[in-house]
């Protein structure tokens, strides 16, 4: 999961990258990067850390130019604490190219090989993303053929690129000289939409990148589709895929987006408030609404369908937690031993809400478990008779190889358990899950014209088709362990400034 924005205008960009770039923060907390180009040169500023740790005064100053794209990062692949692996990426054949990607390849593996001995490219890191940049290179190299660029030359690059990658894949390129081309995958997993503005062209992963820089959201890259924007302004646009449908990541609605994002024509927020509604049904089926005195949300996103649940079933919504928003990684020092990050760094109860009272905790998904264990002995030290347990999505049963942090099967509290035996482990009085069809209707229902959606870590269907366990597993060997342990990039940590 990763955030990337991409701008045309007829005047700087680096302040208005840097904007949207705040806005897509929450899609990725560990790396961050601009480009912007001036004439035909490049100029490119990305380290590890959060947007506003990454770029001092200094840097704004040294990105000038009209057009430019950037990305905040959210690793899934390769090595996430190389400040090497940090995006936009480079290569300067064909014209010089500079690429941000937001998903995961699942054929990586074999494009590698393909690169090197097919296409006769250099692979020097890890990344999938730099494996996709000398795809897309290759491709547009074969189709110009020395010859002037023209957009139809790069829809016939995507189209090739959709043949030989596999997986999910945003994609927005600055190629020098000419302009921005982006595309989305053809099933369109990952979220890609454009606005205008002022003659100008913002494209990013969600519409709240555009509302919050004053742009006019325009439309959502289609499935399989390529856009090019050139230098003056003018918006070329074609499908490059053979078999599109949109299948967009429901994980997406459920957890991943902001609330204020609308994606393919979906508000996010109502999505949640659905999430809610169809929830409560399940609840009322396993526990008795006389028996709830209050319904209290984890913070942040299982708000809404918190809120929603709490007023169907006639039941007071409370705010119990309230989240410490700088803590940031634990340092092991001289004489201490190691310890593992605790939850309660992170959240703190309000114990007058737990306080003799049958308390419904709702969280947005049940993932690893090992904090919604903590959570509940939270509740149960703050005075709460009950716990009871409601996960606004169905359990998390399945590795998700479309660049979600999901990544094997034994890390899963709901692989190869039943909800009972998830519950002892949790230490909830109850444990209520979301039904996944109830979930598929309740956000599809929004959206007449998606088919269906990527749901693969509910119910296990990959929506390419190409997945196996051998593939899963060969995915989760390329993934290169970190500095401190598990270091947390979950939103509940956020580093704190200047570290």
């Amino acid at each position: 999961m990763c955030g990337i924005v991409g701008v045309v205008s007829h005047s700087p960009v680096n302040q208005l990258i840097y904007d949207a770039l705040l806005l897509l923060q929450h899609r990725g907390q560990d790396a961050a990067g601009i480009v912007t180009q001036q004439e035909r040169k490049f100029f490119m500023h990305k380290a590890k850390g959060m947007v506003r740790d990454v770029f001092r005064t200094r840097n704004m100053r040294s990105l000038p130019g009209n057009c430019g794209l950037g990305q905040v990062r959210y690793p899934t692949a390769g090595n996430a604490f190389s400040e090497e692996e940090a995006q936009p990426f480079y290569v300067n054949a064909p014209f010089g190219i500079v690429l941000v990607h937001n998903g995961n390849l699942t054929n990586a593996h074999a494009l590698k090989a393909e690169l090197f001995n097919t296409d006769h490219r250099h692979i020097n890191t890890e990344s999938d993303s730099e494996v996709l940049l000398n795809v897309l290179a290759h491709e547009i190299e074969r189709t110009t053929r020395g010859l002037p660029l023209q957009p139809h030359d790069l829809f016939a690059a995507v189209r090739n690129v959709h043949r030989r990658v596999k997986g999910s894949y945003a994609v927005i390129a600055l190629i020098a000289g000419h302009g921005v081309l982006a595309f989305r995958d053809p099933f369109g997993i990952r979220p890609l939409c454009m606005g205008r503005a002022d003659g100008s062209t913002l494209l990013a992963s969600e519409s709240v990148a555009l509302e919050g820089t004053g742009y006019h959201f325009e439309r959502n890259v289609d499935p399989g589709e390529a856009v090019f924007v050139d230098l003056s302004g003018k918006v070329h646009a074609q499908q490059c895929a053979d078999h599109p449908r949109l299948n967009p990541c429901i994980f997406e609605f459920v957890y991943l987006a902001r609330p204020d994002s609308v994606m393919d024509n979906i508000s996010v927020y109502q999505a949640r408030l659905n999430l809610g509604e169809t929830l409560a049904k399940r609840v009322i089926s396993t526990v008795p609404p006389n028996e709830i005195d209050v319904v209290i949300p984890i913070p942040e996103s299982s708000r809404p369908s918190a809120a929603q649940l709490a007023q169907l079933l006639g039941l007071p919504y409370r705010e119990g937690f309230v989240k410490n928003r700088y803590v940031g990684r634990t340092f092991i020092m001289p004489g201490q031993s190691v310890r593992k990050k605790s939850v309660r760094q992170k959240l703190n109860a309000i114990a007058s809400e737990f306080k003799g009272r049958n308390v419904l905790l709702v969280d947005d998904s049940i993932v690893r478990g090992t904090t919604s264990k903590e959570i509940v002995q939270m509740a149960r030290d703050a005075g709460a008779r009950k716990v009871y347990l409601a996960s606004a999505a169905p359990p998390v049963r399945y590795p998700n190889v479309y660049g979600i942090d999901m990544p094997t099967s034994s890390e899963l509290v709901a692989h190869d358990r039943t909800v009972e035996e998830i519950r002892q482990i949790i230490g909830c009085d109850a444990l209520i899950y979301q039904d996944v069809e109830g979930m598929k209707k309740a956000i599809g229902s929004l959206n007449a014209k998606i088919t269906g959606f990527d749901a693969s870590c509910f119910d296990g269907i990959y929506v390419t088709g190409d997945i196996t366990s051998d593939d899963i597993s060969r995915l989760n060997e390329n993934r290169v362990g970190g500095e401190e342990g598990q270091e947390d990039t979950s939103r509940l940590a956020l580093p704190n400034p200047g570290e």
